[in-house]
């Protein structure tokens, strides 16, 4: 796609989106909107789970400071927001795989995942505030992904964090070992991997479902996806035959 500066790998039931600008993976507004483009075809393509990953030393420095001009500053917006729309419209669980620095639009990304992986050398933090702006988007996720402190530390201060911190206040979900960091994500990914897709994607749209509502109506609209979707899979019936008749399912995806 474009530049290839975005790689995509459909393999073993997982769509690995690679941002392959070594060493940094600086964010141009070419390469977002591959990044779009990517996560779009990501959304239709057969597998389990959405793999966010990296190529060279840095997850992602984040958007590169030359798409801040007057001249581009309109369409680095349109196109970075794009980015999350298109994230939050997908089903499947979207996983970051962060093996060395998240800084800034790079943080922001790893934001608007489902899970977070990151190795002993990863490092968090959206510094946008020590040169005088502040990161749109954290702004927006940061306060619903962990407590009102913790949140206003990341945002007011721009330190930068490391891995055992990130994961000691809900940022990250697991650290693994740097050495085969690659191995040990997927290993991590495998449990997900033996159970339904449908099922999988199902799961997150209930509980995108009843974000931000009331109990009475988040139940509502959970309940219907229960009934009216999950419950007319075959995956469903497959799973629930399998359990009274102590069998292992055999998942079909549909």
């Amino acid at each position: 796609m474009g530049d290839k500066l975005i790689k995509v790998k459909n393999e073993n039931g997982i769509i690995e989106i690679k941002l392959d600008r070594p060493p940094m993976n600086v964010l141009t507004n070419p390469m977002m909107w591959d990044l779009v483009s990517a996560l779009g075809q990501a959304k239709e393509e057969q597998g389990s789970l959405i793999l966010i990953s990296a190529e060279g030393k840095a997850f992602s420095a984040g958007v590169d400071v030359s798409d801040h001009t007057p001249d581009k500053v309109d369409e680095m917006i349109e196109v970075f927001g794009k980015i999350f729309k298109t994230m939050a419209e997908i089903d499947k669980p979207i996983v970051a795989a962060v093996n060395g620095v998240a800084l800034g639009g790079g943080c922001e990304l790893v934001l608007g995942c489902d899970l977070v992986l990151a190795s002993e050398k990863a490092k968090f933090g959206q510094p946008e505030i020590t040169v005088g702006v502040f990161p749109t988007i954290a702004c927006y996720y940061l306060p619903r992904l962990l407590s009102w402190p913790h949140a206003m530390e990341l945002l007011l201060r721009g330190e930068i964090i490391d891995a055992s911190r990130a994961e000691r206040i809900g940022l990250v979900n697991k650290v693994l070992p740097l050495e085969g960091f690659d191995g040990a994500v997927k290993e991590y990914l495998k449990k997900f991997l033996e159970l339904s897709p449908i099922v999988l994607k199902l799961t997150k749209k209930a509980a995108k479902t009843g974000l931000g509502k009331d109990l009475v109506n988040g139940l509502k609209g959970i309940d219907s996806i229960y009934l009216q979707e999950l419950m007319q899979t075959v995956d469903a019936k497959e799973g629930l035959r399998a359990f009274m008749e102590k069998q292992k399912p055999v998942w079909q995806g549909k």
